[in-house]
């Protein structure tokens, strides 16, 4: 029986798609390529945190880690980005992702009281402990909310250094990301004159499944809530993913990621992508483009450069 419920659960999974809004996909990056094959690499050498091997690198570093200091330095890097897309065949593309984590989260907090084996053991299961309330799909704390402001300070300081803002902005739909990516941008769009809305992505969200906190809400309540964003389509009204008994494994997350790639550079020409989620969902990332787990702290921020490869059927 259990067998078949975890098949049942991996079906539902497996069937959740990224559909974007049509206003938002009216132009394929690779000149409207049919059904095909998507690989992906990291094109490394441009941030600190490119190199695996580094220690000490804090939640946001100077210019988000860009190891070019010279007062042009985002210039430069975007030229180059720009050359390896024209330099590149038909079916190659160069993006630049900064992999955003949310801030603090009050389950964040009761993995820090109890450790993490008490944690997954059953903390996790429940929706609190009388005195701290995580479950289900936790908020953030007033420490998160500050690391949320923290990220907007160091996107002014590099916004006056001459670095874009993103071309498109995506988000996890639980609240602690939705908090996240509103607090750390929403000021800065609206002093741009930036009409842009983040997309909220279901395949963007925390590992799914046992722990309450990762339970989400419902379709109405990001809605109302955070009407500012946009619903991707075919995002359901309830959480049909969550299982209270099955805890999705981290090969099925990187799945998701490999998703939510291949959803971006089949639907956006911009080359400047933000995406605001999770500890476990940015390594899925990282293993879909075959880099080592990174342990990005809450309210961190994460660059890489991205080489995905078509290969029509």
């Amino acid at each position: 029986m259990r067998s078949k419920k975890r098949a049942r659960n991996h079906d539902k999974l497996m069937s959740t798609h990224c559909g974007l809004p049509w206003s938002l996909s009216t132009q394929n990056t690779c000149g409207g390529v049919g059904i095909g094959q998507w690989a992906y690499e990291t094109n490394p050498g441009f941030f600190a945190q490119d190199n695996t091997t580094a220690t000490g690198i804090p939640a946001i570093p100077p210019s988000f880690g860009l190891l070019d200091s010279a007062p042009d330095r985002w210039t430069n890097f975007f030229a180059r980005i720009e050359s390896l897309n024209h330099r590149s065949d038909r079916h190659t593309f160069y993006k630049v992702f900064l992999l955003g984590r949310h801030g603090e989260g009050f389950h964040n907090v009761a993995e820090a009281k109890y450790g993490t084996a008490a944690w997954d053991d059953y903390w996790s299961k429940l929706n609190g402990d009388g005195e701290i309330t995580w479950g289900p799909d936790a908020e953030l704390t007033s420490k998160g909310k500050d690391q949320a402001l923290a990220a907007t300070a160091a996107w002014r300081t590099e916004l006056a250094a001459g670095i874009p803002l993103p071309g498109r902005f995506y988000t996890s739909p639980l609240t602690r990301s939705l908090d996240t990516c509103k607090i750390t941008f929403e000021r800065i769009l609206a002093e741009r004159h930036r009409h842009v809305k983040p997309v909220v992505v279901e395949n963007c969200r925390e590992e799914i499944g046992v722990h309450t906190c990762d339970k989400r809400r419902t379709k109405t309540y990001i809605k109302t809530t955070f009407s500012e964003f946009i619903v991707e389509r075919g995002f359901s009204e309830d959480d049909l993913l969550w299982d209270p008994d099955i805890r999705e494994t981290k090969a099925h997350v990187a799945e998701r990621a490999k998703d939510v790639f291949d959803m971006i550079f089949k639907n956006d020409e911009e080359i400047f992508i933000s995406i605001t989620g999770h500890g476990g969902i940015i390594n899925g990332f990282l293993a879909t483009v075959g880099r080592p787990t990174y342990g990005l702290p809450t309210g961190g921020i994460l660059p890489i450069v991205v080489k995905a490869v078509y290969t029509p059927s």
